[in-house]
């Protein structure tokens, strides 16, 4: 970026010239003798041409005093914040937040916030993560606010805290997941000292709580490079206190037993998996299986007789792994289930050589897969990293030639919906059974008998039904 010029200087007024809610709202807060600023992340994301539909205001007025102000004017209100400081309001289509002066802190011992108002813009603008945070625009005078240099470090890419790193980080641990978080969404570089910050006091990560660890390192995963971002977790031990996994891929490549670096593998399939994910994109399911795909490979790791290193079944010990470790850091069941399905499937298709599976096998893998086929398609595909262009290619049109399989047999038997070709009531009706555990494995037998043979008559269904209620004692002989 170059150094930003007088025009882009005036970005954040120009916007609010031509978005009258700010300073309607900022004549509402003078007319009650308080003040009001556009500040944060709002006035950089001005700054830098992406502002999107949510503004963040701070104010000298307090949360009641705010409510006063809002209560006739916006078209909806929620307090879910005001223990905090924070009034949150819709007007106009655009979601505002309304955030008391304050000094946030921790004492050093417990993992919530203690929030102190403060007393003026720049006390409040001093307690702000990093420089380029710690800008602010009054309202509706448009004057600009900026006492730690937060313009020149936008204008050189860069991460740097207000007060001292050591200050800013002692006052909130998650701020150093939050540096690399912003280098992973800005793609800025953080300053030497900020960095040196985070590994002298990664330790402090242990304060606060895994939900927030979680809100701020999935932010750095969908960011539009996370691979810096996770560099820097590692780099720094910071992974080391909440997804230490990651730092453990960089195994020890023996001197006679070579293999490729399951850490920088890693990476580049979670590189490759985002440039997968097309106009959909950020896919935060596909990305975490991506980065955690190969988790089980050290504790399954093995050196043959032929000096070939191993890792069998580490898909299965990382399923595992990530269901722990995502459990750990509190993420939603669904979620945890999609990341850990697609861990386990995927190297499912290296069992498909040169196209030797029978179509048995094809609807066994679209089953397993269920909807998350689309992922686990691009996943495997992602996960393709030789250097061997040969190797490379012959494995991409092998894949090329199972989903052509698997189109071929979607649409002559609609393999999205692979059911038993008699439902539940038809079994009971067959067999003369009431609903139980009968219904619910001749149920299973037929499913299997469908992936296995395809779809099948409504008369050899109910053959092969009668012939397995015969063999296992639910019909006479």
């Amino acid at each position: 970026m170059s150094v930003l010029n007088t025009a882009q200087r005036n970005a954040v007024a120009e916007l609010l010239r031509v978005s009258p809610v700010a300073d309607e709202l900022g004549r509402r807060f003078g007319a009650a003798g308080h003040e009001l600023h556009l500040v944060g992340g709002s006035v950089r994301d001005a700054l830098l041409g992406r502002l999107g539909d949510d503004l963040d205001f701070c104010t000298d007025a307090r949360p009641e005093q705010t409510l006063e102000v809002v209560r006739s004017w916006a078209d909806a209100i929620w307090e879910t914040g005001r223990e905090f400081g924070t009034i949150g309001l819709q007007k106009n289509g655009l979601r505002l937040e309304i955030t008391t002066f304050r000094a946030e802190a921790y004492d050093g011992v417990t993992r919530n916030p203690v929030v102190e108002y403060g007393t003026s813009l720049l006390d409040d603008l001093e307690r702000r993560d990093f420089t380029i945070n710690a800008m602010a625009v009054s309202l509706p005078g448009h004057v600009f606010t900026d006492p730690y240099g937060g313009l020149d470090d936008l204008s050189a890419q860069l991460i740097r805290t207000p007060a001292a790193p050591a200050q800013s980080f002692g006052d909130d641990p998650l701020r150093m997941l939050r540096a690399a978080r912003f280098a992973s969404k800005l793609q800025f570089t953080v300053d030497p000292a900020v960095v040196t910050a985070m590994r002298d006091m990664a330790a402090d990560l242990e304060r606060i709580t895994a939900e927030r660890i979680r809100d701020e390192f999935t932010k750095l995963l969908c960011g539009a490079d996370p691979i810096t971002g996770l560099r820097l977790l590692v780099d720094t031990g910071l992974a080391d206190h909440f997804i230490p996994e990651i730092s453990g891929l960089k195994l020890e490549i023996d001197e006679h037993a070579q293999h490729k670096d399951v850490y920088e593998h890693t990476l580049i399939v979670v590189q490759n998996a985002m440039r997968l994910e097309g106009d959909d994109g950020p896919d935060f399911v596909l990305r975490m299986a991506a980065l955690l795909h190969d988790i089980g490979k050290p504790a399954t790791k093995a050196v043959g007789r032929d000096g070939r290193v191993s890792f069998h079944h580490h898909e299965v010990v990382g399923a595992r792994m990530t269901k722990q470790r995502m459990k750990a850091m509190k993420y939603p069941k669904d979620v945890t289930s999609e990341v850990v399905e697609l861990v386990g499937l995927h190297l499912r298709f290296y069992g498909y050589g040169r196209g030797e599976w029978t179509d048995s096998a094809v609807r066994r893998y679209v089953t397993d897969a269920g909807p998350l086929l689309t992922r686990l398609h691009k996943l495997t595909r992602s996960d393709v990293t030789t250097r061997n262009k040969r190797k490379a290619a012959n494995l991409a049109a092998d894949y090329d030639a199972l989903e052509e399989r698997i189109a071929r047999l979607a649409a002559e038997e609609d393999l999205a919906r692979v059911r038993p070709d008699l439902d539940g009531n038809a079994i009971m009706e067959l067999l003369g059974v009431p609903p139980g555990p009968v219904v619910g494995q001749a149920w299973r037998f037929l499913k299997e008998l469908r992936l296995d043979h395809g779809p099948l008559t409504r008369d050899e269904a109910e053959a092969h039904l009668f012939k397995w209620a015969r063999d296992n004692g639910h019909l006479p002989s």
